[in-house]
């Protein structure tokens, strides 16, 4: 059968099965081994169990269970409430001030955790009830909070880069550093239109008329509750960075500093390390599944020759190759809404990167704009996965058209920062080149 055909038909039977619902995990493992049988050799049945084993050694992946473990810590140890009593109090007082806390808050949670869920249910929990209690907009409070929550997709130590690194073969610190820069980029993007929608429209977030005066001194007093989550974050992100350590060893550093964490506040006791062992084998579990199988099926495709064709196909177009890269991009805001991002980049980044290399462009600054378009399909309605994480916490009184009207403007922010990453390739690049190797 022609490597064209067969280019179809994988990518045919991947559609009509995931929209059936079941586990992408058994999907792709599924079709791997029918494509096998079907088309190649029974005997290639080994393709599968080598990469059982491959996942199984593989010492860069041993860092995602590790900062998972450390987000789940984070999150039950109580700095999340610290951290946003403390953004309460310094910024309570400004027009959308609590929305602009709320992205601040999710940048650090971001730093911390790289765990996307996280984010967006804590802020649900606990800023969305305040800002609706203080008249906020409910579509300006659940588009900020969808939004912000995004973000460790991109900002490290982001599961997702790791996923990509080691699919890519490129250097795992190197790309947790890429993000920062472009993380900061759409946070200040946010933040901005924030500021100038509650300018324009006062009523979206109106001035607190019920909240006291704090002191300089209270204000100044409350910043020691930064101070265990910025040495978290100088740990892992700085040990990456100066090169002190590894990205799998600047995990375990951080879980010891969330453990730390837990430990001051009263925290750390043997059913919290329970549970959170058990939510973090169950996360794994899930993201090695997926990996097995995606790993399975793109080594099936690429023996078949459907890589080939593909690349084929695209070299034979005669466009510019910006607009193969927003063909792309395209293709991953829609799979951004069907597909776990660990599903995405195991399907896609094998076969975009020869596309990526043969058209010039740094692999780098592509697996940013790779973060960064994924947000987008984070939060793309209907079925961002976001936009259900945040269902979870919504009072009765608010629907889910109210947050889809809400995540719109944001959405079109995201656009213009992928826009500026396109036109400006060196805020993705420069941070990783200063890198001590």
């Amino acid at each position: 059968m022609s490597p064209n055909v067969i280019l179809v038909a994988m990518f045919a039977g991947l559609a009509i099965f995931l929209l059936t619902g079941l586990p992408v995990a058994f999907v792709l493992g599924g079709l791997s081994i029918l494509f096998i049988v079907l088309f190649w050799d029974p005997n290639a049945l080994i393709i599968v169990v080598l990469q059982i084993f491959d996942t199984m050694r593989s010492e860069s992946l041993l860092a995602i269970p590790l900062y998972i473990f450390m987000a789940i810590l984070l999150q039950r140890s109580g700095v999340i409430e610290d951290l946003y009593r403390a953004m309460e109090m310094w910024f309570g007082r400004l027009r959308g001030g609590l929305a602009v806390g709320t992205v601040v808050i999710c940048v650090v949670m971001a730093a911390m955790t790289g765990v996307v869920g996280a984010a967006v249910t804590a802020m649900g929990i606990l800023a969305l009830p305040e800002m609706l209690r203080r008249g906020y907009d409910p579509k300006l409070a659940t588009g900020t909070i969808c939004a912000s929550g995004t973000l460790g997709i991109l900002i490290p130590p982001s599961i997702l880069t790791i996923v990509y690194a080691v699919t890519a073969q490129v250097s795992i610190g190197t790309m947790l550093i890429a993000g920062i820069v472009p993380g900061i980029l759409l946070a200040t993007l946010y933040t901005g239109y924030i500021l100038i929608s509650a300018w324009l429209d006062p009523t979206k977030a109106p001035a607190p008329a019920d909240m006291p005066d704090v002191t300089w001194r209270k204000k100044l007093g409350v910043l020691t509750t930064l101070i265990l989550p910025t040495a978290i974050i100088v740990m892992v992100l700085g040990s990456i960075f100066f090169g002190i350590a590894t990205p799998t060893e600047a995990a375990a550093v951080g879980v010891a500093g969330a453990a730390l964490a837990a430990a001051l506040r009263g925290k750390l006791r043997l059913s919290m390390l329970t549970d959170a062992s058990m939510e973090t084998l169950k996360a794994t579990s899930m993201i090695l599944w997926i990996t097995v199988g995606a790993k399975a099926y793109v080594a099936i495709f690429t023996s078949l020759g459907g890589a080939d064709a593909l690349l084929g196909a695209i070299e034979g177009l005669e466009v510019s190759p910006y607009l193969v890269l927003a063909a792309m991009m395209l293709i991953l805001i829609f799979l951004g809404t069907v597909l776990d991002e660990i599903g995405i980049i195991l399907l896609t980044v094998p076969v975009f990167l020869p596309v990526v290399h043969s058209l010039g462009f740094d692999q780098v600054w592509f697996g940013v704009l790779f973060a960064m378009t994924i947000q987008m399909g984070y939060i793309s309605p209907p079925f961002g996965y976001t936009l259900f994480y945040i269902k979870a916490t919504l009072p009765p009184q608010l629907t889910m058209a109210t947050v889809y009207r809400g995540i719109l403007p944001f959405f079109l922010l995201q656009f213009v920062g992928l826009l500026i990453l396109v036109a400006f390739p060196k805020l993705a690049t420069f941070l990783p080149a200063l890198m001590v190797n």
